[in-house]
């Protein structure tokens, strides 16, 4: 396969190393609260979550643990203008792209956005298909509900709440969602079609979708479904304060037989170390997607080893603290090493391994390093 260069690069005997990309902030809304710090503290075992379902759904939810984002008045964050009907995957992207561009200059029409998800809001889309099918009159159905039934509503009120005339892309992915949005904003900023991007992953709990993970029997007994959204600048410049995090390379592969899955992810692991001139043995820490997904985690973990020489390095859990977030679990392992680097920040430079795997034959691996 042909490597595809993205900007000035160092070329090896055997791939292209590409210059790093520069991570400027991050904004979060998970179970855990709002930011990098509640996040941190989750993780470092000094807060727990609460658990239980919210919404005028609650009740109908199965006997599973969920970890939901509690108490978010979205008008408090985002004002009353436009927000009457907003959908909760909208609404967390929304109030994490907030968070991310608080403090920043942005140059609209150079800066876009690329978000990932599954298939947008599945709660809009079965109350909608609920109310056509038993309202006396289908057609009196909500129509202030419509502009949510489309994938890429999120990336839209993100572009248009902030000005952002630069790309717009929704990367609909399931599992590995996220890491393949960024691996087109990095495709992306390499061509330099944008100066910087605003790239992330929401998912929101419901009702529908917890029986459908329930039935399905995917995720392991005792496995919390979770929600919300992490959201990311990402640019090419180096900005003179430093970086959270240099993002190195983000490789995905695609394998169709489900017995080549581990060779899929290892494939994409050793890529991406390649592409980023990092070699196995510099891996200080992996941050696993498949934690709690019957036997998809065993295919992550031997997908890993058999990139990194057999070995396994310090791993990072996220869904054991924010529960299963599907498309957006990849963003939210990136945040993860975020928070902890935060609140480490004496700690020496760490190089990061961001993997996911699906069982739709996607896989994907990023490479990460703490500011130095």
């Amino acid at each position: 396969m042909t490597a595809t260069t993205t900007g000035p690069a160092v070329t090896g005997p055997a791939t292209t190393v590409v210059e790093p990309l520069y991570i400027t902030a991050a904004g979060v809304v998970s179970s855990a609260g709002i930011g990098l710090g509640p996040l941190a503290d989750g993780l470092l075992g000094l807060t727990e979550s609460q658990e239980g379902p919210v919404g005028e759904d609650a009740e109908a939810y199965p006997p599973r643990p969920v970890r939901a984002v509690r108490g978010l008045d979205v008008k408090e964050h985002l004002g009353r203008k436009g927000t009457k009907y907003l959908d909760r995957l909208t609404s967390f992207g929304l109030i994490s792209t907030k968070e991310v561009l608080r403090d920043t200059e942005v140059d609209g029409a150079r800066t876009g956005v690329v978000m990932a998800t599954n298939t947008g809001s599945v709660s809009t889309h079965s109350t909608l298909l609920y109310d056509t099918l038993t309202l006396d009159k289908p057609y009196l159905v909500n129509p202030g509900r419509f502009p949510n039934t489309v994938m890429n509503s999120a990336a839209g009120q993100i572009a248009i709440r902030n000005g952002l005339r630069g790309l717009n892309a929704t990367v609909a992915g399931g599992q590995t969602a996220s890491l393949l949005a960024f691996r087109h904003a990095r495709l992306a900023l390499g061509l330099r079609r944008a100066d910087r991007l605003v790239v992330g992953g929401a998912e929101e709990l419901s009702a529908p979708a917890a029986w459908g993970w329930h039935r399905t029997g995917v995720l392991r007994d005792g496995a919390a479904l979770g929600e919300g959204a992490a959201v990311f600048t990402v640019q090419r410049e180096r900005p003179a304060e430093g970086p959270l995090a240099e993002l190195l390379a983000c490789e995905t592969r695609f394998t169709p037989d489900p017995r080549g899955y581990t060779d899929g992810l290892a494939d994409a692991v050793t890529r991406a170390l390649l592409r980023s001139g990092v070699s196995p043995d510099e891996v200080d820490v992996v941050s696993l997607g498949a934690v709690h997904q019957r036997g998809l985690e065993r295919l992550e973990e031997r997908g890993v080893r058999a990139a990194l020489g057999g070995g396994l390095p310090r791993t990072v859990r996220i869904a054991d603290v924010l529960g299963e977030t599907f498309s957006a679990s990849g963003a939210m392992q990136l945040a993860a090493l975020l928070a902890l680097w935060q609140a480490e920040p004496t700690a020496p430079p760490v190089t990061a391994l961001v993997t996911s795997v699906g069982w739709d034959g996607q896989a994907a691996a990023m490479v990460v390093r703490s500011p130095r």
